[in-house]
């Protein structure tokens, strides 16, 4: 299904204060292209990379020859083969439909990723899903690799899918995700790399007009690893809820970068991202983007971002931005923080008789929970407190005892 490219107005040089809201929007200032030469090489001083470490990515930047090493395979969330009556999987040549039809590459290291790739995979999901989709992406070692990834639900389905990420990679990743009319669809990505990774993605996401579609990404491991989202809506009466997770370590950069874009009237949207960081030189990064443009009143648009700061030394960047170029809407807001423990909460289970670690470990526990829970894929949800809880589980021996002891 072809789906319509956002043109940003441009506005009349001559007279740019004749209509305010048909001028560029400050909100998404990149260009959108598949033609390399349309982006500058990125440097800090350009807004889109300055809180990114360039030079720890500088390989992502240039057309490569990719290894091929990545194995995707597509199953049941318990193994079992897929019923092909509401999921169907091929392979495509990159730019033969559906790829290339949601959006345009928005920087320069997702049109890198288009023109290096040669190839995508493509999920299909039709009807009513009896169990989650799971599409295991893994990677076998540090040679350059890029990876497409187009999923693409018909109107009217319904289901979950989730998307794996693991093993040792240095990955460029495209994925395209466009959910048809009236469907309800929930897509998890996760990204579990080993030490030493790295993953520069790119998500061009489509919500169909009556779609509703919970988009969630946790990233728990890569030494660098940057997501930017770009979506749209393609109708009236669209549903969006994007939720995040991520906890980084030491020397670990994590980044996340969503953009919603409102272009047609009565559509929600909620944008919810949480992480913790724990180390010397951890760091993360959320930018959140909304623009609420001329053409859709009626907007409800709300993005929340906080950072639980485990350590001395750790690093959260977070900056919500909101441009409204419609008066007639329901409501827009933003919010973010950083910070430590509550001091409260540990008081107060301290005075129920439970020691000051252990107090620690369930106030991050609490902070993550109600976003596991909202995934709302069971055997990924007990998953993900596993591992939340297996990297707490650190505080019990050498230098994350200090963390977690720390006043």
């Amino acid at each position: 299904m072809p789906v319509k490219e956002v043109n940003m107005p441009v506005a009349d040089p001559s007279n740019p204060y004749a209509m305010p809201a048909a001028m560029p929007s400050s909100a998404d200032k990149e260009p959108r292209s598949f033609d390399l030469d349309v982006f500058a090489m990125p440097t800090r001083k350009q807004e889109d990379w300055r809180f990114t470490p360039i030079d720890r990515m500088s390989e992502f930047f240039n057309v490569f020859k990719p290894s091929g090493h990545t194995t995707v395979a597509v199953s049941n969330i318990d193994g079992s083969a897929l019923d092909e009556s509401h999921v169907t999987v091929s392979t495509v040549a990159l730019g033969e439909s559906p790829s290339g039809t949601v959006l345009k590459p928005s920087d320069r290291a997702a049109v890198v990723e288009w023109n290096a790739g040669t190839k995508a995979v493509v999920v299909r999901l039709s009807g009513e899903l009896t169990q989650p989709v799971l599409v295991k992406v893994q990677a076998h070692d540090f040679d350059m690799d890029a990876f497409h990834l187009v999923i693409v639900a018909d109107d009217k389905s319904h289901g979950d899918i989730v998307v794996e990420h693991a093993g040792p990679a240095r990955l460029a990743e495209g994925i395209e995700l466009t959910t048809g009319k009236d469907s309800h669809i929930s897509a998890t990505f996760i990204q579990e790399w080993e030490k030493g990774s790295k993953h520069v993605g790119n998500q061009r996401i489509h919500v169909g007009a009556g779609a509703s579609l919970r988009h969630s990404v946790v990233t728990l491991g890569g030494d660098v690893v940057r997501i930017r989202m770009d979506q749209d809506f393609g109708g009236e009466e669209g549903d969006l809820n994007m939720l995040g997770i991520y906890f980084v370590d030491p020397s670990e950069h994590i980044e996340h970068r969503t953009m919603v874009v409102h272009n047609h009237p009565e559509c929600k949207s909620r944008v919810v991202y949480k992480g913790a960081l724990d180390g010397k030189a951890a760091h993360s990064t959320w930018v959140g983007n909304a623009l609420i443009l001329p053409s859709a009143p009626g907007t409800d648009s709300y993005e929340l971002n906080r950072n639980l700061v485990l350590t001395p030394g750790a690093v959260a960047d977070s900056e919500p931005n909101l441009e409204i170029e419609n008066g007639n809407i329901i409501g827009a807001g933003h919010a973010s923080s950083v910070g430590r423990f509550d001091d409260e909460e540990l008081f107060y289970l301290q005075s129920r008789g439970i020691s000051e670690i252990e107090a620690r470990k369930l106030v991050v526990r609490g902070f993550f929970g109600e976003l596991v829970e909202e995934i709302g894929v069971p055997a990924i949800s007990d998953h993900l407190m596993t591992v939340i809880d297996r990297r707490l589980s650190r505080g019990e021996s050498g230098a994350m005892q200090d963390v977690l002891e720390e006043k």
